[in-house]
């Protein structure tokens, strides 16, 4: 009797251990994670409010990386009416913009939250949840200055940009949406952080190289 009881002690034991083995497991994962979020975001410069760093890209020094295909965009995505198509190919991002801003279409999909028609001049905005799905931005933040980015709209096409700032920014900072872009066109992508209050931004001006030479093709 007694070495039965022993026995289911032992079992006890063992999978209490690998319980707890587990759990220090799925801890450290999480803390890694956790860690690597927080750098990328520390890495990130905080804007005071009203205030918008310089480009580090100018469209002087704007270079064509992928050619350009001519395509139409869908009317709707899941009855919601979409204004524009947004693709990153570093963050395999291919997202439809919805026309109108509003709570559940943000839930579906990014939209169009300030600023002119798509691909006109001044500052085309586009804000996102940092949700993990493929169509939200949650990997903005793994972009830097320099990568490109394309919008196209059944007007203008298909326009190149190039990421020419990074930084992040308090909620009532409205400086991102500022629309006076010295007559060049610029797409701002906005989305929240994993740890902080702040919001992520990442502006883009067109490719003026790439888009001319599309335009000769």
């Amino acid at each position: 009797m007694s070495e039965r009881i022993t026995r289911k002690e032992r079992r006890k034991q063992n999978i209490r251990k690998k319980f707890r083995i587990g759990i220090i497991v799925l801890l450290f994962f999480i803390g890694v994670y956790a860690g690597v979020g927080i750098y990328k975001e520390n890495r990130v410069p905080l804007v005071e409010e009203g205030k918008v760093p310089e480009q580090e890209i100018t469209i002087e020094q704007t270079k064509l990386v992928v050619p350009i295909e001519i395509e139409k965009i869908p009317e709707t995505y899941l009855e919601y009416e979409v204004i524009a198509k947004l693709e990153v190919p570093k963050i395999k991002l291919d997202t439809n913009v919805l026309k109108q801003y509003n709570s559940e279409g943000m839930k579906v999909c990014a939209s169009k939250f300030w600023g002119p028609e798509p691909n006109e001049i001044g500052n085309f905005c586009i804000a996102g949840h940092n949700y993990e799905k493929e169509n939200m931005f949650n990997h903005l933040i793994d972009l830097e200055i320099g990568d490109e980015l394309y919008l196209t709209d059944n007007k203008n096409g298909k326009i190149a940009y190039t990421i020419c700032n990074i930084y992040k920014v308090k909620p009532q900072n409205t400086a991102p949406i500022n629309q006076e872009t010295n007559g060049n066109r610029m797409v701002t992508l906005i989305t929240c952080v994993n740890y902080s209050q702040n919001r992520l931004i990442v502006q883009a001006i067109e490719n003026k190289e790439g888009n001319r030479s599309n335009e000769a093709d």
